[in-house]
């Protein structure tokens, strides 16, 4: 299919990444086949896109943080694809070729949805958050000789937003994200490459970043320690640290303090023009 040629989808229903198989694939149940389930918009003007990492400490994916979040981003006129990346038993480098496949997929299909394939840009919570900074910070421009047209498509995403994330396996990491990605007591090197602050450039895309300064799952300094790397590099970024609410809070319904994210984050996107 050519990229121009719009795609039928039906929203809500997964469609495999890899139809064909994906690479690593160890068995070929539900679990083994990574999809992205679209929440497409059928608007004649032309709009921007968000793939969905939902968050599980790589372990498994929160449903309230897929497609609440989809819907969410719908009404603010965007359209979404909830990514369902592998998690363990399988680690790095496969949660991330799924999620990088999720931006290509969506950029290669996008001008026959009338959607921006310059405005595509990539959300996650927590481990899903860890998720999109890698894509955002270990993106590549595709293969021209790829005999799959969507690998010659681009990864990187043209913003970040990223929801009480995990972001480094320094000091602040959270323990259970890194051993389900990397394994137990993984090289130095490894965890060096996917600490994300270290991997910010000049090149890193837009970032929006949430957190609540009392999360005792994934500590705040993770959103600290990636807003800091995005200001030394010139990266334009958006911080907002809420005094007070748990971990896993994704839209936050029952903390309206907390739930302004919601609000200023589609703020962020729009004038970004998406």
């Amino acid at each position: 299919m050519a990229a121009n040629e719009p795609l039928h989808v039906e929203r809500g229903a997964p469609i495999p990444l890899w139809p064909d198989g994906a690479p690593g694939v160890k068995e070929h149940t539900p679990p083994d086949i990574p999809n992205i389930v679209p929440y497409l918009l059928e608007k004649p003007e032309r709009h921007g896109a968000v793939v969905v990492c939902p968050g599980g400490g790589y372990a498994g994916r929160a449903d309230h943080e897929g497609a609440p979040i989809a819907q969410w981003l719908n009404g603010c006129g965007i359209s979404a694809f909830v990514c369902n990346y592998r998690v363990t038993p399988y680690q790095h480098p496969y949660p991330s070729l799924d999620a990088s496949r999720a931006v290509r997929w969506v950029r290669f299909h996008a001008a026959g949805w009338n959607v921006k394939p310059d405005r595509i840009g990539i959300l996650g919570f927590s481990a899903g958050g860890h998720l999109a900074s890698t894509v955002g910070t270990h993106y590549d421009s595709g293969d021209p000789q790829a005999p799959d047209p969507i690998d010659r498509v681009g990864s990187r995403p043209d913003a970040m937003i990223l929801c009480y994330p995990v972001i480094t396996f320094g000091e602040f990491r959270h323990e259970g994200s890194m051993v389900n990605l990397l394994g137990a007591n993984p090289p130095e090197d490894l965890r060096a490459s996917l600490s994300n602050e270290q991997q910010v450039t000049r090149n890193t895309p837009p970032t929006f970043l949430w957190h609540t300064a009392d999360d005792e799952g994934v500590p705040a300094e993770n959103s600290l320690l990636m807003a800091e790397a995005l200001r030394r590099n010139g990266v334009p970024f958006e911080l907002h640290v809420f005094q007070s609410g748990p971990h896993g809070l994704g839209l936050a319904p029952e903390h309206p303090h907390v739930a302004h994210w919601a609000e200023v984050c589609g703020e962020w996107l729009s004038k970004l023009g998406f």
